[in-house]
């Protein structure tokens, strides 16, 4: 579908990101393989939202085949250390006019998957070599990456995480001790990670799941009161699924299906919004604000964190088709993980896409000795246990909010997109798909359009609307919160549009994005 002088495109989170995906492709490797050059590279590019200990999702369209979706999200431990024994604790993030707190340490981490995840896609879908595709990213972490204004300004509201311990301090801190603010411009190198990349290169992902770093995080667990096992990394398989598919006007779309939440919650959006007539209303119109912000509150009623009750029940079977009915029940009980990520899309010249969306929570606090990557705190998620913490079931793939989602078009459009935003992303991700499908906006502007988003009772709402439609929003919502600019709040939808005449795309502003047309 692109022009014959173009190799594809990639939206995403940094620069060099976004860099070592374009660099694949330069050197004619694939979508996938690009995808997987990016995801490692944000591991060293954007280190508090992709680590080599957390998980994530691609959903993958090879030219001329349907979509499959790679799970390879983290497990939780096949059993619990016990609770006096575990090192779990709270930390408070600042985010400047209000703080949160999160819950760390090694008993906060659960079975990565980012790992298998890789090899699994570059195995089944890559061409080029694997240490060819890791360059960019061993590059990157070896001379350092320039630390750019956003990744400082996350760094300094998770500071109690990476300076939670000496390791920590050392490994990502680099010059800024604690009570330190990281500053923009700097230098950040991870030789450590660098020589675990060039290793597993070489060596395969058994070095990470049952040779030496596998050993060195177990034995960093066990004796430190955590609860990964050496039969837990040995034992984590990469799933692959078969994508949760809609129709919306159109397109159709394809997202992560249980047992993650956010496609499903995206679709139920979707179905609301059409069900109501929101295609026929003006973007910004005062009727529409109105509707989009009610369908998130009915949306909400079938989150997995909410306990769904009879009502939610009655809704999902009224508003939904059956088989998105059955996958509400799949997805019932399972443990949600919603904290940060980050998100991919790529696209090359014979038609491959992939949508990529990965997580490492907010760091568990410390570092595997000698492997340069801080594991994640999945299981310090308050969503995890509504009814206290150390109550989630062992052995079990964790649901997501993470979305990543490809449409077709049946003029033979293609569109790629996704979000990082906690659970902001089916929020962020309803609203650019609405904006592209219902008011055919290119992408730049679907992306750059402002968002709202309800938690609650409690509305959120970027400037931007009509001031009469914001002020009749506003005044049905009185618990409400109104951003004067474009924020990282609101999720980071990088996302890519495939027509006849070449990619269009936009990298989210509220997450630093970047568009690279290679």
């Amino acid at each position: 579908m692109p022009t014959n002088s173009q190799r594809g495109a990639v939206a995403a989170g940094h620069p060099r990101t976004a860099e070592a995906a374009a660099e694949i492709l330069r050197a004619g490797g694939n979508a996938f393989d690009a995808a997987c050059a990016a995801l490692a590279t944000a591991c060293a590019a954007e280190p508090v939202l992709a680590s080599l200990g957390g998980g994530g999702f691609l959903n993958a369209q090879p030219a001329g085949k349907s979509p499959l979706l790679y799970d390879f999200f983290v497990q939780t431990p096949r059993q619990q250390c016990p609770p006096d024994e575990c090192d779990f604790y709270p930390i408070t993030a600042d985010f400047g006019n209000a703080t949160q707190d999160f819950h760390i340490g090694l008993g906060s981490i659960a079975t990565p998957g980012l790992v298998r995840g890789l090899f699994a896609v570059h195995g089944d879908l890559g061409r080029m070599p694997l240490a060819e595709v890791l360059q960019p990213a061993i590059h990157a972490a070896r001379e350092g990456v320039e630390i750019n204004p956003l990744q400082a300004y996350i760094s300094n509201i998770v500071a109690a995480i990476f300076t939670a311990s000496p390791a920590a301090i050392a490994t990502f801190r680099g010059g800024a001790g604690p009570g330190q603010r990281i500053l923009a411009g700097e230098q950040r190198r991870f030789a450590e990670l660098a020589d675990l990349l060039d290793s597993l290169a070489g060596e395969g992902e058994d070095l990470f799941y049952r040779g030496e770093v596998a050993q060195r995080l177990v034995a960093m667990c066990a004796s430190g009161g955590g609860h990964l096992r050496a039969e837990d990394l040995a034992g984590y398989r990469v799933a692959r699924r078969e994508p949760l598919a809609v129709a919306h006007g159109d397109w159709r779309l394809y997202s992560n299906p249980p047992p993650s939440s956010g496609g499903l919650l995206v679709a139920f959006g979707l179905r609301l919004m059409e069900a109501a007539g929101g295609a026929a209303l003006e973007f910004g119109d005062g009727d529409r604000l109105r509707l989009l912000a009610q369908s998130m509150a009915l949306t909400q009623k079938a989150r997995l964190d909410a306990h769904v009750d009879e009502g939610g029940e009655r809704m999902l079977r009224l508003l939904a088709p059956d088989y998105l009915a059955s996958y509400q029940r799949e997805i019932a009980g399972r443990a949600a993980a919603l904290r940060g990520t980050t998100h991919i899309s790529v696209a090359d010249a014979a038609g491959n896409l992939a949508a990529l969306t990965v997580s490492n929570g907010e760091g568990c606090g410390q570092v595997v000795p000698g492997c340069g990557f801080m594991p994640n705190n999945m299981l310090g998620e308050e969503d995890l246990n509504p009814g206290g913490f150390m109550r989630w079931a062992c052995d079990q793939r964790m649901t997501s909010m993470m979305a990543p989602t490809l449409g077709a078009h049946r003029d033979g459009r293609r569109l790629i997109t996704g979000s990082g935003g906690s659970n902001r992303i089916r929020s962020a991700l309803l609203q650019v798909l609405l904006n592209i499908i219902d008011h055919d906006m290119p992408a730049e502007r679907a992306v750059a359009a402002p968002r709202l988003h309800l938690e609650g009772e409690h509305l959120a709402l970027e400037a931007g609307f009509a001031r009469d439609a914001e002020a009749a929003l506003l005044g049905d919502w009185p618990d409400h919160q109104r951003w004067e600019e474009p924020n990282f709040f609101f999720g980071g939808a990088h996302s890519l549009l495939l027509a006849d005449s070449g990619i269009s795309g936009a990298g989210d502003a509220r997450r630093g994005g970047v568009f690279i047309n290679v």
